[in-house]
Parts: structure tokens; sequence; C-alpha cells
């Protein structure tokens, strides 16, 4: 498969786990990024911040037609998104690729938790 082939591939699995979750398409792209794709770790980190956006975008409006999104609940989740977003963007040049590799990891495995319990 072409290198081409391989990013649209991973934007498709990313953006299946995000409207089929709700989000978390994240957690799909940095892995194949990272690993399938070739790119290095921070560079993967950055894209996938890129394209969660429109990733997430589309989903709220699917969901919004489909099921009554409720905006009002979303406010507050949206202003502390944008807020650790700001600090998280500053903070990623700063922060090694083995640390951002921990954190991400730690992220993962609470999600999963959290999910089976």
């Amino acid at each position: 498969m072409t290198d081409k082939g391989k990013l649209r591939l991973t934007g498709a699995l990313g953006g299946l786990v995000n409207g089929l979750f709700g989000g978390g398409g994240g957690m799909a792209v940095v892995p194949l990024l990272t690993r399938w794709c070739g790119v290095e770790e921070k560079k993967a980190f950055a894209t996938c911040v890129a394209v969660i956006f429109p990733f997430c975008l589309l989903s709220a409006a699917i969901y919004l037609f489909r099921s009554g999104l409720d905006w009002l609940q979303a406010l507050p989740y949206l202003a502390g998104g944008l807020a650790g977003g700001l600090v998280g963007g500053r903070l990623m040049g700063k922060v090694s690729v083995i640390w951002l590799r921990r954190i991400f990891a730690a992220f993962l495995l609470y999600g999963g938790v959290r999910y089976l319990l």
C-alpha cells in the first residue's frame, strides 16, 4: 500500500472510531501514524489534534441531526476543552516524546478501565 493510501486508511479508521463512540478517534490515529505510517511521534500527536477537529465537527453534526445534541449541556465541556487544549498545546513542545507516550498510555489505560467497570 502506498504512503498516501496508508494515511487515508488511518484517517478513515480514526473517523470511524470517532463516529462510533462520539470521540476517541485520536486513540486510533496516533498509534497508526507512528507504527504503521512511520510518522515521528510529536508530529503524529500534532497531526492527530489537527484531524480530530473535523472528525468531531462531523460527528457532532450527525448526532445533532439524529439524536438532538444538547448544546447547553456541552458548553461547559467545550470551555474546559478549549482551556485544556491551549495549555496542552503550549506544553507539548516542552515535554519529551517518552513522557508524551507515557501520558497518552495512561489516558488509554484509564479510559479502558473506566469503560470496563
